[in-house]
């Protein structure tokens, strides 16, 4: 196995541009090949995840020409794929370990009309899709369990569709089903609503999917977090020039390295953003870091005390709430992170995954069924070697480790994991080193 031995540093400083955000990327190439016209898209994602979406489309038959490696231009097809294979031979679609892929093009397939088989790696086919597939079956949608049921692999038939009645979904397990359902929705060009059974979790997401598909033209009529009505006759129309902005799930290994042990400042998130986890920098506030924001970036200083342990409902900031497991190393106290139940079907089962090795580096762990609680040692252990279980952001996390008065040598295994979002992580972290 590929190993990656990062040593302490003092301190960082420094400027850092950030990749552009997967859950954008990976919508916005959707919903460019579902709209009428031409889509021109800068600044995309470089990343397995986007890469998986990208020959999965062109799988379809949608002409994209890839004018650079993170430009693009997408011929739409108003949801109605060339490509739509058959009975005998399904159009196969790999999606590795993409849930950014994998759920938006279930939903829609299913009512697109074609035969298509949807699979992924291991893990993929333990991620729970089944809450998704129920709801897809409410409209008429022909979708079979090819392994075990609720999960992947699917396969996907021509069906009848029929969006009369509202249709239930659970909010409660991944907000990407409720994404799925109002990506595809639009397609049937019929008024259809969407009621959601039980807490809607990861909200800010959902706030992406809604503005996109407001670029895109169809405008969703959202009754609290509870009904979501699509309009008859929507339709998506190319949005000419669309941009990227930064990943802040990605700003926040930086923002966090920066309240550690020095000033980082990151580019292409700011004020302006329409990612929830931007709402990372508001909390390492609560833990006495410095920041400041203006439009289109993020700065974060390290305080004159030492970093503060907080008591924290994440469920705003899902995947940047990793990042303030490892950064509670480095805080006054026990830090508590709530409503995360999500992290247990991502990737990897997160929480478990991170007690496992914040255990390794000497902190007291206590976890459940959706909190963590992280009391850390006085010193941390060197030379930990740190698991990351094929998941990109234990690998981003775990590399704070190494900063500051605290920071000691750790090993970080498969680091090449990153390069499901974001190749070049450990480079550019390395450039804000300051030894």
């Amino acid at each position: 196995m590929e190993q990656l031995t990062l040593q302490p540093v003092s301190r960082v400083e420094g400027s850092v541009k950030l990749p552009g955000s997967k859950s954008i990327s990976n919508r916005t190439l959707l919903l460019a090949a579902l709209a009428c016209g031409r889509t021109t898209v800068f600044d995309l994602l470089v990343s397995d995840d986007t890469a998986r979406m990208l020959e999965s489309l062109k799988k379809l038959g949608v002409d994209i020409q890839q004018t650079g490696d993170d430009n693009c231009i997408i011929e739409g097809c108003l949801g109605n794929f060339p490509n739509k294979g058959s009975a005998e031979d399904p159009v196969d679609l790999f999606l590795g370990n993409a849930g950014t892929a994998f759920r938006p093009l279930t939903a829609a397939l299913a009512v697109s009309g074609g035969h298509y088989y949807l699979h992924g790696v291991p893990r993929m086919h333990e991620r729970p899709i089944g809450d998704l597939v129920d709801a897809l079956r409410q409209i008429g949608c022909n979708i079979e369990f090819e392994g075990n049921a609720g999960f992947p692999p699917l396969l996907i038939s021509p069906a009848s569709i029929d969006v009369s009645k509202p249709i239930q979904i659970r909010g409660d397990v991944s907000s990407q089903f409720l994404t799925a359902m109002l990506m595809a929705l639009p397609l049937t060009g019929q008024q259809a609503v969407i009621e959601v059974v039980g807490e809607l979790i990861s909200k800010p997401y959902i706030e992406i999917t809604l503005n996109l598909m407001k670029k895109y033209g169809v405008e969703v009529k959202r009754d609290d977090w509870k009904r979501f009505t699509i309009p008859a006759g929507s339709q998506y129309s190319a949005s000419k020039l669309i941009g990227i902005e930064g990943d802040a799930s990605s700003a926040s290994y930086f923002l966090a390295a920066g309240a550690i042990c020095g000033q980082v400042k990151v580019k292409g998130v700011g004020l302006g953003s329409i990612q929830g986890d931007i709402k990372f920098a508001d909390e390492i506030k609560k833990m006495a870091a410095k920041v400041e924001y203006d439009y289109h970036s993020v700065a974060a200083t390290k305080p004159n005390t030492r970093l503060k342990a907080i008591d924290l409902d994440c469920n705003h900031i899902p995947d940047a709430a990793m990042t303030l497991a490892v950064m509670a190393l480095f805080a006054e106290g026990t830090t508590t992170l709530r409503n995360i139940a999500s992290w247990r079907v991502k990737e990897t089962d997160r929480i478990a995954a991170m007690a496992t090795e914040l255990r390794k580096l000497g902190a007291v762990v206590e976890e459940g069924i959706d909190y963590i609680k992280i009391t850390p040692p006085a010193k941390l252990t060197p030379n930990a070697v740190i698991d990351t279980y094929d998941d990109h952001r234990m690998a981003m996390c775990f590399s704070l480790v190494c900063l500051g008065e605290k920071g000691v040598p750790v090993t970080i295994n498969d680091p090449g994991c990153v390069a499901k979002t974001f190749p070049d992580y450990f480079k550019v972290f390395e450039s804000i080193y300051q030894r």
